[in-house]
């Protein structure tokens, strides 16, 4: 048996760590439900938790497991091939990554990280003197923060449509767009529960969820579900990443390889590695749309389950996952011409990548109006004088600027756009996700804010303006994302290539077998 390296021993403690993750996570459930029954409280609700959220991470320990067996521990037989040399269009999608930043890359990572910083310095201001700095107070306790919570996380479902669900579909055309779809998934989670913690004024009151947190309450749902989708999106990225790292690894030299080579696992490309990735990843896309879709009804649920004027509806959860995979359509496409444009990716991301997203995205405008129409019309036609205040509020008083701005950047714009020729050009989608992502940031405000302007408990009528501090943490919040999502494309290839070099080997042959399958023999 070969000796190993001291890469494997960092893997298995790796590995032995998500183990202890896991544990905790269960172990968490188990010591909650005691201290309630303890107490003589509910405990059933966090049982039903606990029995859906705790599997999950057992199946993803298992996962893990499994892969890091097949090609970090088990032997491989003799005459596994060469690596495969990078071809010349290949080499757009390593250059980034093995060559050094040009000076038009540093003054941009520098604008990030200035804006990154002052963020920072805005967000001080408000642990050192309190949520006083906002325009936070009484009635209007949810503003900016919430509102980019559920943005941010809305956006998180570009990943899962775009990778797991057309991965299941077998849609050929996903190929060189997963990763970077998936990428935002990751990473826009992380600015999403920041928000949270941004709202609470005093970050170590989270604490307080953990040792204290009620399951009846939708906010600790959230917890759970978001904690879930973000360690499921994560093995979901990484794992296609693996033979790509060891591309990589083949590729350069100094600590970079060691760093490479920590990530590979010792992949080798043997067939059987092979065989086991792309069975874990068929596993991990199948886990993570449901949890995808339960994030997004879980943060609807925050507002559905109180008795708030236009917030108590039952088709929160679909209107909230529908507009949850508009906007994350939209940002992925305006992702993808970016990496474009920059990395010359013209080969990879082709047109008809735009065309067909234009065309999802022209389907999703028109569920949103139908969502959004079926929302409005039924309030209207209830005619209950609380929901009407809030109604009139946003159709024509205070917010109808922001409604109507809303409706046309969410649904006029967008469908003129798509369903027109400029929809099959890439300017063309780009205009019209970068509408949506407009929209659908005020749709969110609009959701949050005017019905805590006007509350029934017996308040005076509220206002709300954002401060200095809130802008700045948002402007914080997009440019921290767009620093570590440049971070990454410098690290990893944006393009899956081993997804690619097997779609040209084997894809058009399993995709003309399929076609011949849809109709009768001759």
């Amino acid at each position: 048996m070969k000796r190993k390296g001291w890469a494997f021993y960092v893997q298995v403690c790796g590995l032995l760590a998500f183990y202890a993750f896991t544990l905790a996570v269960n172990g968490w459930f188990l010591w909650r439900i005691q201290k309630l029954r303890d107490l003589g409280d509910n405990w059933m609700a966090g049982a039903v938790i606990g029995c859906l959220v705790g599997p999950l991470f057992i199946l993803f320990s298992a996962v893990l497991t499994f892969l890091f067996y097949t090609v970090a521990v088990k032997e491989k037989k003799a005459g596994v091939t060469e690596p495969v040399p990078i071809s010349k269009t290949e080499s757009a999608l390593i250059a980034p990554i093995l060559n050094p930043p040009g000076k038009g890359f540093l003054l941009f990572v520098g604008i990030l990280v200035s804006v990154s910083l002052w963020a920072l310095f805005a967000w001080s201001q408000q642990v050192f003197r309190g949520l006083q700095v906002t325009g936070l107070g009484n009635p209007v306790f949810w503003g900016f923060y919430i509102t980019n919570f559920v943005f941010f996380i809305g956006i998180s479902h570009a990943g899962t449509l775009i990778s797991a669900i057309l991965r299941i579909a077998n849609a050929e055309w996903r190929r060189p767009i997963t990763r970077s779809a998936e990428v935002i998934t990751v990473m826009v989670l992380f600015f999403g529960a920041a928000n949270i913690l941004l709202d609470l004024g005093r970050p170590d009151r989270m604490l307080n969820v953990f040792l204290y947190g009620r399951y009846e309450s939708p906010l600790l749902w959230d917890v759970c579900s978001i904690t879930a989708y973000l360690t499921a999106s994560s093995i979901y990225l990484y794992i296609p990443l693996i033979p790509d790292i060891a591309i990589l690894r083949d590729h350069v030299q100094g600590w970079r390889r060691d760093f490479y080579e920590l990530l590979s696992l010792g992949w080798t490309g043997a067939p059987e590695e092979v065989r086991i990735l792309e069975k874990c990843i068929a596993i991990m896309a199948i886990v993570v749309i449901p949890v995808a879709i339960s994030v997004h009804t879980v943060v609807s649920y925050v507002f559905s389950m109180t008795v708030q004027p236009m917030w108590h509806s039952t088709i929160f959860g679909p209107y909230f996952v529908v507009g949850a995979i508009f906007s994350g359509i939209a940002a992925l496409i305006i992702a993808m011409a970016v990496l474009r444009k920059a990395y010359g990716l013209q080969e990879y991301l082709r047109p008809i990548h735009f065309q067909y997203l234009g065309t999802l995205l022209l389907v999703m405008s028109c569920l949103w109006l139908y969502f959004t129409f079926c929302e409005y019309i039924t309030v209207w036609y209830g005619h209950e004088p609380d929901h009407m205040l809030i109604f009139f509020s946003k159709l024509s008083g205070r917010y109808s600027f922001h409604f109507w701005t809303m409706a046309l950047t969410c649904f006029v714009f967008p469908f003129l756009v798509l369903a027109s020729r400029l929809g099959k050009t890439v300017g063309g989608t780009v205009a019209a996700s970068a509408f949506v992502c407009v929209g659908m940031w005020l749709e969110r405000f609009l959701i949050v804010v005017p019905t805590l302007v006007r509350p029934r408990l017996p308040y005076t009528v509220g206002s709300y303006s954002p401060s200095w501090v809130e802008i700045s943490l948002f402007a914080g919040c997009l440019a921290a994302f767009a620093l570590l999502y440049t971070v990454f494309t410098r690290l990893f290839p944006i393009v899956s290539i081993w997804e690619v070099r097997e779609g040209k080997e084997h894809a058009e042959e399993e995709v003309s077998e399929r076609i011949r399958t849809y109709f009768p023999a001759s």
